[in-house]
């Protein structure tokens, strides 16, 4: 069995700390690791349970590469590979690249199809699920998961069975009668009294050759344009780049819409597992620990008549004073205030910042880079202020800029410096001149973190004026 985790998604309502260029998957948000990293930390113990065929196939946006390839080395996970969908195409076609990458040594193995943004608190539970759709799925069924529900939750799609499902029972394999949309709420009640409806989970397996039939069947399109941007793609470190032309002419469809609405091959295993798929704040609320008043809090947060609440602080304190129900979100560049039950109207707010062509609409101030990272902490008319920080033994693009100058102070660590024709060696307290023009480069050789503030200056300071010449991660003449 090969897990397939799909990371492609934006996470747009829990804005403003998850934003497109670093979205909830890879956040901290509910627990001490990302909910990618918990993702990974899931496949432990499942069957065939080796480190090398527990190792799954990521299926990520181009952009969030090295933020996969990180977070997967600190969770001490091997990837057996991370797929880069150069456009969005949704899960249908995503999943028949994996499947079409799983195949092409001749084998046919079961894939475990994970979200990378999803909560389950009982793992033990999750694990006796997988187990027992494991024969089906062997068998040539497509096997989805179905969240038994806890409440009449209307932003789900549902999966309607025969049999009702009893709460504590053992998960058992059943044949799927219908995939049913998101309800309003007296249907979504009904749904939930009846007990023979389960939330649409978004997880499946099967057989990599069995979704390529049906797909084949119910879809060709997708599974022509999925297999030729495999046979066509290019492998690029540990990446493997889909052909952007092969891969941009699928239809952008779900897998639930392009299959398993279709095939008569569904069945379904409910799940009891506490799992949510933390869509918005209030779901955020709902798996967080609480205190005796019902707020979950992070960070440096005080607060006094308050009940229901959720306050999250990320780099200074917050303080909440007699509100219920509401939703606090501080990050370094934005803060969020909500009513809890209007958290779902947020992407709202993200779509007025990207009309008004606002960073923080994707951007977060510290930007991630796979040499480390770079956080802008002050900014003016013709200058910008920023810390630099780069990881022991990475080095940053040999380039040039047309319109600034820059000056590099070292707070600790070491750094080799390349201007021109020139190399120098700057460590604590030192300094440098990068004058506007210059071919430069900057590199960490020592064996601790590198960080120095750099001081830009001049009449353009766009992130898009950067001539790369040379670059170990692939990104030379960007």
């Amino acid at each position: 069995m090969i897990p397939v985790i799909l990371s492609g998604g934006s996470g747009t309502r829990l804005w403003p700390l998850s934003r497109a260029s670093h979205p909830k998957q890879f956040l901290d948000v509910t627990d001490q690791q990302t909910m990618f990293q918990l993702t990974l930390g899931r496949l432990q113990g499942l069957p065939d349970g080796g480190e090398h065929s527990r190792a799954p196939i990521v299926v990520c946006n181009e952009a969030h590469r090295f933020i996969v390839a990180e977070q997967a080395r600190v969770a001490r996970t091997p990837l057996r590979s991370i797929l880069l969908e150069p456009v969005a195409r949704s899960t249908a076609p995503a999943i028949a690249a994996a499947a079409a990458v799983a195949t092409a040594d001749g084998q046919d193995p079961v894939l475990l199809v994970l979200a990378a943004d999803h909560v389950i608190n009982d793992v033990a539970a999750f694990h006796a699920a997988v187990k027992a759709g494991l024969p089906a799925a062997e068998d040539g069924k497509l096997v989805t998961f179905g969240v038994v529900p806890t409440a009449p939750e209307t932003g789900y799609g549902y999966i309607s069975v025969a049999h009702a499902i009893e709460a504590g029972a053992g998960p058992q394999v059943q044949p799927v009668q219908a995939f049913v949309e998101k309800p309003n709420l007296a249907t979504a009640q009904d749904y939930v009294a009846g007990g023979r409806h389960l939330w649409n989970s978004g997880m499946f397996m099967f057989r990599a050759s069995a979704y390529l039939a049906e797909l084949d069947k119910f879809a060709p399109d997708i599974a022509s344009a999925a297999r030729a941007a495999v046979e066509l793609g290019k492998k690029d470190l540990d990446f493997v780049r889909l052909d952007a032309t092969a891969f941009a002419a699928s239809p952008e469809d779900s897998i639930d819409y392009a299959v398993m609405e279709k095939t008569d091959k569904a069945v379904v295993v409910p799940l009891q597992a506490g799992w949510s798929d933390v869509g918005a704040w209030n779901a955020v609320w709902q798996v967080s620990d609480k205190d005796a008043q019902g707020n979950s809090l992070r960070g440096d947060v005080v607060v006094h008549d308050v009940q229901g609440s959720h306050v999250h602080a990320g780099h200074r304190l917050v303080s909440v004073l007699g509100l219920q129900d509401v939703v606090v979100v501080e990050t370094s560049d934005a803060v969020l205030v909500a009513s809890k039950d209007k958290v779902q109207d947020v992407k709202k707010i993200v779509e007025q910042l990207k009309a008004k062509s606002r960073p923080e609409a994707s951007l977060h101030r510290k930007v991630y880079r796979p040499w480390g990272a770079y956080d802008s902490i002050g900014n003016g008319d013709r200058y910008q202020v920023k810390c630099i920080t780069v990881k022991p033994g990475a080095k940053l693009s040999v380039q040039m800029h047309h319109h600034r100058a820059e000056h590099w102070i070292v707070v600790s660590g070491t750094a080799k410096v390349q201007i021109d024709d020139k190399e120098v060696m700057l460590t604590e307290n030192q300094s440098t001149y990068i004058p506007l023009g210059a071919v430069h480069a900057l590199e960490n050789p020592g064996k601790i973190p590198l960080e120095l503030i750099e001081v830009q200056s001049g009449a353009y300071l766009g992130e898009d004026d950067i001539v790369r010449f040379e670059d170990r991660y692939g990104r030379a003449g960007s």
